[in-house]
């Protein structure tokens, strides 16, 4: 999985972060064979203003694309394949802030230090769903192969009140790093064929190295 972000740009509902998820399963997994791209306009108070996502299955890509116009409390949807051949358009009312499949990741990076539990409330394949996320801010150390020292991090649980792509449900564990730039290091998530341990392998962010915890 490969996320990134593309800077600030304005449009008529304020200013919103575009970022971006490439997630490809690994050639030596057998029976696995998962490829999705999922690309978010985020608002700066950390919610969905605008949402695309498509998965491959077998030969063929689906997408849904997600417009949100919550002056007037409406969720545009439109789901096809093919990038272009939409097969069907949908409504749905929504009574505020949703975050969709990617900006959830940014709501948990946002909220990582706030000690709280909330609810989050969310679109995911086409349906409104909800997700409970424990910040409890308990400080360890976690050990990945990126690096040869343990990471200091904040760890935060939840559980997904929905299923997600390849499965994804139920309960999960993140652990983030313990200063300002709050990047993803574990995770662990419960799925359709058992549970999967996604780490840290690289970066790209300038100036910033992960923070050294205890051994």
């Amino acid at each position: 999985m490969r996320v990134r972000t593309f800077g600030k740009s304005s449009g008529p509902d304020g200013v919103t972060v575009e970022a971006r998820a490439d997630i490809n399963s690994y050639p030596k997994v057998p029976f696995v064979d998962l490829h999705a791209v999922f690309e978010s306009r985020i608002d700066t108070a950390v919610f969905s203003r605008w949402f695309y996502g498509k998965v491959k299955e077998d030969d063929r890509w689906d997408f849904s694309r997600y417009s949100f116009d919550y002056p007037r409390g409406k969720l545009k949807m439109e789901i096809g394949r093919f990038d272009t051949v939409i097969s069907s358009r949908e409504t749905l009312s929504v009574s505020g802030p949703m975050q969709d499949g990617l900006s959830l990741f940014f709501f948990a990076r946002d909220q990582l230090m706030s000690r709280k539990q909330v609810n989050v409330a969310a679109i995911v394949k086409e349906q409104k769903v909800n997700t409970v996320i424990n910040f409890i801010g308990e400080r360890t150390s976690v050990e990945i192969d990126a690096v040869d020292f343990p990471v200091d991090v904040l760890r935060f649980e939840g559980n997904a009140q929905f299923t997600g792509i390849f499965g994804l449900t139920g309960d999960f564990e993140g652990w983030f790093s313990n200063d300002d730039a709050r990047v993803p290091i574990l995770a662990k998530m419960k799925v359709i064929l058992g549970s999967i341990t996604i780490e840290l392998m690289q970066w790209k962010r300038t100036g910033w190295a992960p923070p050294p915890g205890q051994g």
